[in-house]
């Protein structure tokens, strides 16, 4: 370029021909030489070249490549005969620019806007994320007769992309095909693109089949979309073909392979690129990576990666930093994640990476820092703030969660029906009724109660809360959106309540009304049976799975069956069962026929019940505890010591039982004999009073419940003190006598417990709702929800 102005100095005249200017002036656009362009428009004013509008339109275009709008605006004015280039070259500065308003007037002003005119505008507008605005103008463009150019179908196309108006892209398809361009391949591809993107895989397939001409992004799109769908042999397929693969073939598969869970082939895949290629990971290439590390928790290989980002000096802004945040986050790194944040900032915090977060803090107990990050946040959408609420009620801080779902509704976005499905689920697993109802009222004033995932949620939330009246409400009010999930959640809720011949009509209903169970169904119905003794019904449904829905058992469909036949006094039938199961039997199946050998007092198969279990979980402290408590139940209590003896041996720890019960939204906990609680002397004198009263009425304590060689005074001494019994005469103390009480257990209620609760039901005229591991039990007026077979 110095030589250029030096010989434009030393010629006095304008030997220069106008191209040999334009030609200096698209050498300086490229050199980024801003000196040498105003020399050169110097050089023409001198020489009285200025009138010619060529000259000075390749002027205007080097101004507005190279230095301000302002320069190039004050050409524009000077151009005493601007034509519609003149007007197209200012307007493209102004939309590459973003100045997308000032673009706009400018177009408004062109005495004849062309194709480029309204490309340019088009193109802007897609620019700056305005999808529909650029819909809209082109299809003001077809109203005014302009024709588009294949340029302006492939960036309108990417418009209906972005907007999801596949109608709109369809209708500009069929332009294409009448214009005669659906063989070009820019706008096939586009076209390709639009279809798969769009999870319309056939119409896909047939703008592929009818392509003449392909390129290498014809093969990415298809690889993609065939990823996206599971078709992971086809893009395989494809991929295979590629004799010249780029750096997008190989996203289309690493990405794909982590999109479908399959993680650890996405790091083979990237382990073959390195190897096969000379290609480098790209942003998009190391951010799948991270995100197949995150989900394998793979801390070594995530680190290594940083550590190639970091030498390969990559900025780790934007989607990048967010898959290194969760990558350490998920790793159990967390603070080293939050480091990355606190470098970055969180104005790119995306909510995927928060949520990492969130849940890294949740595991080591403490989400006042992903609080702090919450409030940091300058974009919370509605997922950032379901996420922060749910990590609170995960963590036991139910108050907590639902103070920031009150300021969410105050403050924040509006809770959609995703946020009220995902904390509803929370509370359920608290069986937190208090909080649920609160969220159901919030659900109606939403006017979000009737989406089927918020019912859903209801009728589980209702259901573990032992409301299961309000459960079936819910059900019934959500006529006509009822999807498997529904009836398989009201199917589920029955079981748990004991309503056996309740949940298997409500199957049969179901099946009346074509909706096809899903594996979880059968295991619903399937638990009925088991819970009221329907031997024959279960074993219908069970080849009814199997031969007509053709859904192949699980090992939990083997359990229900087993614990089916197991309950019943079955036990020959349900060791048969096990013997003839295609697969080889778990712990929940052999733990089902001990747990039915345990109440039926079949020691000898008990005993090789609990071997089966041992061997496969050599520390599994339920089958010592059964096996223990088969040999006390049968008064062999020498045997029942060995097995307690060789517990402690192998260092097995018993699980140990507890209730607890929810006053006043705080939850009280409960072991045998408590002598912890600050209301220890008036919880046992009540106890003391219960007992005695419900002895006079006829109450009779089951010693054999305390499965140790002890005194007969020692064992009632034991039984009036288990944990249930404590949480209820801590929930009349403090609750008023009109309240259903509700106790949860985390173990099988024991018999004296079940005898004893329906006398205290009449004693204090309440019913008394208990859940335990498997189920609920309804007392009221003396008798039990269960019909005393559980």
């Amino acid at each position: 370029m110095q030589h250029t102005v030096s010989v434009l100095m030393e010629t006095p005249k304008p030997h220069f021909h106008s191209d040999t200017y334009v030609y200096l002036l698209q050498s300086a656009i490229k050199s980024r030489d801003s000196f040498t362009g105003r020399f050169i428009h110097a050089r023409i004013i001198k020489h009285g070249l200025h009138l010619s509008v060529y000259l000075m339109n390749n002027l205007l275009n080097y101004y507005s490549k190279t230095t301000s709008f302002t320069d190039a605006h004050r050409l524009f004015a000077e151009i005493p005969d601007r034509n519609t280039f003149s007007w197209n070259t200012l307007l493209s500065s102004y939309t590459k620019g973003g100045n997308i308003e000032t673009a706009r007037r400018l177009f408004d002003e062109i005495p004849q806007p062309d194709s480029v005119s309204w490309t340019t505008m088009i193109v802007g507008y897609n620019q700056m994320g305005l999808f529909n605005t650029a819909i809209h103008t082109f299809q003001k463009m077809i109203s005014f007769g302009i024709l588009p150019t294949q340029y302006t179908f492939t960036n309108v196309l990417g418009s209906c992309v972005a907007t999801g108006s596949l109608d709109i892209g369809k209708k500009v398809h069929s332009f294409i095909v009448k214009l005669g361009l659906s063989g070009v391949v820019p706008v096939a591809n586009s076209l390709l693109n639009m279809y798969a993107k769009s999870g319309d895989s056939l119409m896909a397939k047939v703008v592929f089949d009818r392509m003449r001409l392909r390129d290498k992004s014809t093969l990415n799109i298809m690889i993609s979309m065939h990823m996206q769908f599971g078709q992971l042999e086809v893009a395989l397929s494809l991929f295979d073909q590629m004799i010249d693969r780029d750096i997008v073939s190989w996203n289309s598969i690493i990405s794909g392979y982590c999109h479908q869970g399959h993680d650890i082939k996405a790091l083979e895949t990237f382990s073959d690129m390195f190897r096969s290629s000379s290609l480098k990971p790209d942003r998009f290439t190391l951010g799948s990576v991270l995100s197949a590390c995150a989900n394998l928790e793979s801390l070594k290989l995530g680190k290594e990666i940083h550590a190639y980002i970091v030498r390969s000096n990559i900025d780790i802004s934007g989607a990048l930093g967010n898959a290194l945040i969760s990558m350490y986050a998920k790793s159990s790194a967390v603070e080293i994640a939050r480091t990355i944040v606190e470098l970055k900032g969180t104005s790119s915090l995306n909510v995927i990476a928060f949520t990492s977060l969130l849940n890294g803090y949740a595991k080591i107990g403490d989400v006042n820092p992903a609080r702090e990050i919450f409030d940091s946040l300058k974009c919370r959408d509605v997922v950032a703030w379901t996420a922060m609420i749910v990590g609170y009620a995960q963590n036991g801080l139910l108050n907590d969660a639902l103070d920031l779902f009150r300021l969410m509704i105050t403050e924040g976005p509006r809770p959609n029906n995703y946020t009220l499905a995902a904390v509803l689920s929370v509370f359920s697993s608290f069986a937190s009724l208090d909080h649920g109802k609160q969220l159901h009222a919030t659900a109606i004033r939403l006017e979000e109660v009737s989406s089927v995932s918020v019912g859903n949620a209801l009728i589980t939330m209702y259901s573990r809360s032992g409301c299961i009246k309000d459960a079936r409400k819910v059900f019934n009010q959500i006529c006509t959106e009822r999807d498997t999930s529904t009836w398989t959640s009201m199917i589920i809720a029955l079981a748990q309540h004991g309503l056996g011949n309740e949940a298997t009509e409500l199957f049969e209903e179901m099946l009346k009304f074509n909706i096809k169970p899903d594996h979880i169904t059968y295991v619903g119905v399937l638990s009925a049976c088991t819970h009221v003794g329907l031997v024959e019904q279960g074993k219908r449904y069970f080849n009814l799975m199997k031969n007509v829905h053709h859904i192949e058992p699980t090992p939990s469909h083997y359990a229900c069956i087993i614990d089916l036949f197991g309950r019943a006094g079955l036990i020959e039938e349900a060791c048969n069962f096990i013997k003839s199961m295609p697969i080889e039997p778990d712990v929940i199946a052999w733990g089902s026929l001990l747990s039915s050998c345990r109440v039926h007092k079949n020691v000898d198969l008990a005993k090789v019940a609990a071997e089966k279990v041992l061997l496969i979980d050599p520390n599994n402290s339920g089958a010592y505890s059964a096996l223990a408590n088969t040999y006390s139940a049968c008064g062999k209590w020498d045997d029942a010591a060995k097995i307690r003896r060789l517990m402690k041996d192998r260092e097995v720890k018993k699980e140990q039982g507890f209730s607890w019960v929810q006053i006043q939204n705080k939850v009280h906990i409960f072991g045998v004999e408590d002598a912890l609680h600050p209301q220890r002397d008036a919880i046992y004198q009540m106890m003391s009073k219960i007992w005695k009263e419900i002895k006079k009425m006829g109450f009779t304590p089951d010693t054999d419940c305390v499965l140790h060689d002890l005194e007969q005074e020692v064992k009632e001494k034991i039984l009036r003190h288990h944990s249930e019994k404590l949480a209820i005469a801590f929930a009349l103390i403090n609750s008023p006598g009109y309240t259903t009480l509700r106790i949860m257990k985390n173990l099988r209620v024991c018999n004296d417990c079940h005898s004893a609760i329906k006398y205290i039901s009449v004693l204090v005229g309440r019913e008394i709702i208990v859940r335990d591991a498997t189920r609920f039990h309804h007392f009221k007026d003396g008798s039990c929800s269960c019909q005393d077979y559980w």
